[in-house]
């Protein structure tokens, strides 16, 4: 589970802070993400400090991170969509 700087439960970061995770443990950093997905490093800073992401952008960030990403709705009656 996580346990960064803060500590706290993965659970409860938003996309933004657990890419900015994700990029520390990595060694790397959001202007290193941003020439990958080919935009600015302010522009990729907006995004994430606002969590300001679609579910694509969210893919291609996991794919250039080498991360597998799941969005995962569960219904009642087990149905995974």
């Amino acid at each position: 589970m996580y346990n960064e700087n803060k500590g706290g439960d993965a659970m409860s970061l938003t996309i933004g802070e657990k890419i900015k995770v994700i990029l520390n443990r990595q060694g790397s950093t959001i202007a290193d993400l941003a020439e990958k997905l080919g935009q600015s490093r302010q522009n990729l800073t907006n995004k994430l400090t606002r969590d300001n992401l679609s579910e694509k952008e969210v893919r291609e960030i996991a794919d250039k991170l080498g991360c597998q990403y799941e969005c995962i709705f569960t219904l009642p009656n087990g149905d995974r969509i």
